[in-house]
């Protein structure tokens, strides 16, 4: 049996437009990373982008479940001694809910010159605008 490799010409690449409003930040990743990176398409190959782009509207009505809105921490350090900086995820998502949910997409990639292609194609609004309207996205429902 030989390996399927997807031609350039075979790849179709679709605009999905995905509502965050009342979602979970975990789930609402974990199918925009299917999505990303195209694991719902039957031309799927691991090693060839075969995604889709995303347009997430509403980041910032986003929902985390249990008390993670008090107690998850997001680090960054600036490479000094000293210079690990903490963040929690309720300041976070107050001043940049973008970030959060990029984030989270972000983990559930693959780290390499691939995932990185991938997540070119992530587009994060925090309101109901976006200024990809001329790419028709179809809204994907989960």
């Amino acid at each position: 049996m030989k390996t399927f490799v997807p031609k350039q010409g075979d790849i179709n690449k679709a605009w999905w437009l995905v509502n965050a409003e009342g979602k979970v930040l975990g789930r609402l990743a974990t199918q925009v990373a299917v999505l990303l990176r195209g694991k719902n398409k039957p031309t799927f190959a691991p090693f060839v982008d075969t995604g889709d782009f995303v347009v997430i509207i509403n980041a910032d009505k986003v929902v985390v479940t249990g008390r993670k809105s008090s107690q998850k921490e997001y680090y960054s350090h600036s490479g000094y001694p000293g210079g690990l900086k903490t963040e929690v995820l309720q300041d976070l998502l107050a001043k940049k809910p973008e970030e959060v949910i990029k984030r989270a997409v972000w983990g559930m990639i693959p780290k390499n010159k691939l995932g990185r292609a991938v997540y070119k194609k992530l587009k994060v609004y925090r309101g109901p605008e976006h200024p990809h309207a001329a790419q028709n996205p179809r809204e994907y429902r989960f």
